[in-house]
């Protein structure tokens, strides 16, 4: 992709995102990835009511009057973005390419962020650290994250998502909300990317957000299909005029789905599948609902 073609890309998804942001996703992200604490702020004089473990006992026998401590919430939050640039992840069919998806998605929750005053930071991956932009606020930073999704050339071509795990493991503080956007079709060693998810989740507030073709999971009958990994590139003819191959497949992607979702729901991760077909921010929304009413029973 040439530099003009790259600035449109990113002026488009930018439009495109920023409005839904605005008047959806922001409010949605604040009620929901809130500041982890309680800061000091200041005293006051007791009003009945107040809770007397704010009393400031130092402050009352001073001035011999009953004063509570304030406090504020400590709103800054770091976010960093987890994105898989796997090769996996150029596949397209009628709509965008997965990684537009996974650009768009990165766009939605970095700018909801930083509407929030968090800092946003970015690590790409594939089967290596691709690149890694610290942590910052502010939009100019907002868009620097999203032209590096759409314009970095990636050296490597499978999935070691446990070694970006790792990596995230070196350069943020405990308490991170990390998204890793991926389509999970992983290499590697898989216990060492079960240990590293789910030292993530104890650590850190991570969130699995996973997108897919709907022609992955179910083939289209257009008889004889040249079909070609996207990752090892080998290649393969099949034959999608077959309704008993048509299933077979279907059937081995469901399988796939379902060990996915069965990993991430036993280590207590939250997890979303969204098609480059659909609009994500109505999914966004939603998700970040079902999270505030569970918090709210807990």
């Amino acid at each position: 992709m040439n530099a003009r073609d790259l600035i449109k890309k990113v002026r488009r998804l930018d439009i495109a995102t920023r409005r839904a942001v605005q008047s959806q996703l922001a409010g949605s992200y604040h009620s929901v990835f809130k500041g982890r604490g309680m800061a000091f702020a200041d005293v006051r004089p007791y009003q009945i009511g107040d809770d007397w473990r704010a009393v400031d006992w130092n402050v009352t026998a001073r001035t011999g009057t009953l004063h509570v401590k304030q406090f504020v919430e400590e709103r800054e939050l770091v976010v960093l973005l987890l994105v898989d640039l796997s090769a996996s992840l150029d596949f397209a069919t009628r709509t965008m390419p997965k990684r537009e998806l996974a650009a768009q998605l990165a766009a939605l929750i970095g700018f909801s962020a930083i509407r929030n005053r968090d800092k946003v930071g970015l690590l790409l991956f594939s089967d290596r650290v691709e690149s890694f932009l610290p942590p910052k606020q502010g939009r100019s930073h907002g868009l620097r994250v999203v032209r590096e999704i759409l314009g970095h050339q990636p050296q490597g071509r499978g999935t070691r998502l446990d070694v970006a795990l790792e990596f995230a493991a070196r350069v943020v503080r405990h308490g991170t909300a990390l998204f890793v956007v991926s389509d999970f079709m992983s290499g590697g060693d898989d216990a060492r990317l079960e240990r590293g998810l789910r030292v993530a989740a104890v650590r850190h507030d991570l969130v699995a957000l996973e997108v897919v073709d709907r022609f992955e999971d179910a083939l289209p009958d257009v008889g004889l299909l040249e079909v070609r990994d996207l990752e090892s590139g080998a290649v393969a003819l099949v034959d999608t005029g077959s309704q008993r191959g048509r299933d077979g497949y279907a059937e081995l992607r469901e399988q796939h789905r379902r060990a996915v979702a069965a990993r991430f729901a036993r280590l207590g991760i939250d997890h979303l599948r969204i098609r480059t077909d659909q609009d994500p921010v109505g999914p966004l929304v939603s998700f970040f609902a079902a999270r505030r009413r569970r918090a709210a029973r807990a």
